[in-house]
């Protein structure tokens, strides 16, 4: 029946870029036995973009037509889905969702990812502020509803550690919460916040 795929279940991967969710996505839909839906590749691959920025250096997303294919993908995957981006939350219904997991990382060691992968200049400096800001899980909070959001810190842990946690959350033996970094706070006692916001 057409009407059965509203009720697929659909768990949301979100956070900064660098902070993990694409490994932590592959490895939590093979320990699930679900689809991963990488939002980056689908735009990259099918062109749903409606621009470049020059200033950033980066593809801007059609959101339009991304949440049409998407939909579309969920329907054709046969089981739960694990979508992974940073703007995953404002792509997917709600009605859709179990669980959106924002993962959380330091920003000086989000950095150091960073510029490994390549990130620099304005790029790098507004991806950072968003995660000193939460912006990903601002986001999350006002598309899904708190109850909806688990926040994880994988500043120091493993991708396989980071995705274990999420199956403790899943398996309803961890509880799901918000509210467990504060970057500002800890970049003021490090005496390091200018470092991280002197471009703006």
């Amino acid at each position: 029946m057409k009407g059965r795929n509203k009720f697929k279940k659909v768990i949301i991967v979100t956070g900064t870029p660098g902070v993990g969710k694409t490994a932590v996505s592959e490895l939590l839909a093979e320990k699930l036995d679900a689809s991963h839906i990488d939002l980056a590749t689908v735009v990259k691959r099918e062109r749903l973009t409606k621009g470049f920025d020059q200033r950033r250096g980066t593809l801007i997303a059609d959101e339009d037509k991304l949440k049409k294919r998407v939909r579309k993908l969920i329907e054709q995957c046969p089981h739960r889905v694990i979508i992974d981006g940073h703007y995953a939350a404002s792509i997917i219904p709600k009605t859709r969702v179990t669980r959106a997991f924002v993962l959380r990382c330091h920003p000086r060691r989000l950095k150091e990812r960073m510029e490994h992968r390549g990130f620099r200049g304005t790029e790098l400096w507004e991806n950072l502020a968003a995660e000193i800001l939460d912006v990903c899980l601002y986001e999350a909070v006002m598309s899904l509803g708190q109850d909806r959001v688990c926040e994880i810190d994988t500043t120091e842990k493993t991708v396989g550690a980071v995705a274990e946690e999420v199956m403790l959350v899943l398996e309803a033996k961890q509880r799901c919460r918000v509210g467990i970094v504060d970057w500002l706070e800890k970049l003021e006692q490090e005496d390091s916040l200018d470092q991280f916001l002197r471009q703006f």
